[in-house]
């Protein structure tokens, strides 16, 4: 389009040259030619527009949008309309209290009032694409800011609009998941109005002031200990059963040499003995005795 403008510029130069008098007039047919030349290659090099692998194009004729979008590739166009790319990628906006991790910086987290009246501080990532049919619809209704006229304060409104029905605790714990559902289901809703294809909401952080935080913290202890104390007390009763056992063990055992034992058998039991340690290598013994008394036993170690 610049191409077109300076070449028909440079054209009406050259005609106003020429009917000027001598010397410069005979440079007026030179000056028209470049002129034309100069438009003829702007018309042609208007005339073709390379739309980029994850944008799409919309055209703009004299102020007014085209409907249709230009896909990725190769396209031959009218020479005179405008064509603005928009990002159909994913796109991530951050919203955190880390200075150096949001799209804005310092301090961006979404501080919200919970059910109970307690300040929560929620940082958001909301994960979200332009819908490549919706482009030129955003271009001529929102414009090419979208992402500070819709991403931004829809995501905020939804977070403040959903956490009034939340207490503190249960935005921190039990139903974290839940909450984020029904963001999900706000801003998704809110953005296919406007264009917008919503991805994903990650609720990354939400942090409970100091003295809820430390409650938490202590109940969560008090509950360790109990089931570590429940733990120390099973195990002591399986101590106290396993010695039960064991004595009932030696008792039975003690009972049965008291009444079953003979002289005969221990008189065996003391020979299998005796054997036992004559034929020991490490063992040199001497038996002193007879098979009535309990003998004598002599050894070198």
């Amino acid at each position: 389009m610049f191409l077109i403008i300076l070449g028909i510029i440079i054209l009406f130069a050259g005609i106003m040259v020429k009917r000027s008098t001598e010397p410069f007039g005979r440079f007026g047919g030179i000056v028209s030619a470049v002129g034309i030349a100069v438009a003829v290659l702007g018309f042609i090099t208007s005339s073709f527009k390379v739309i980029d692998a994850g944008t799409v194009g919309v055209q703009v004729l004299f102020g007014k949008v085209q409907p249709a979008s230009l896909e990725s590739g190769l396209h031959v166009i009218n020479p005179l309309v405008d064509v603005k790319t928009f990002n159909v990628q994913t796109q991530n906006y951050t919203m955190s209290a880390v200075h150096s991790e949001g799209e804005v910086q310092g301090d961006d987290a979404i501080r919200v009032l919970s059910s109970d009246g307690l300040e929560v501080t929620i940082d958001l990532s909301v994960l979200y694409k332009v819908d490549p049919l919706k482009a030129p619809y955003i271009l001529q209704n929102i414009g090419a800011d979208y992402v500070d006229k819709i991403v931004r304060p829809v995501a905020r409104t939804a977070i403040r609009d959903n956490a009034v029905n939340y207490a503190a605790v249960d935005l921190y714990s039990t139903k974290r998941q839940e909450f984020q559902d029904k963001i999900n289901r706000t801003i998704l809703e809110s953005f296919a109005k406007r264009g917008l294809v919503l991805q994903q909401i990650l609720v990354r952080n939400i942090s409970l002031p100091a003295s809820v935080r430390a409650s938490i913290e202590s109940k969560i202890q008090a509950e360790q200990d109990a089931q570590k104390m429940t733990f120390v007390l099973q195990k002591e009763r399986q101590e106290a059963d396993r010695k039960r056992v064991e004595a009932q063990g030696i008792a039975d055992y003690q009972k049965i040499l008291s009444t079953g034992l003979s002289d005969k058998q221990l008189q065996y039991e003391l020979i299998k003995a005796q054997k036992d340690i004559a034929l020991s290598p490490n063992a040199k013994v001497i038996i002193l005795g007879n098979s009535k008394n309990t003998p004598i036993m002599l050894t070198d170690k």
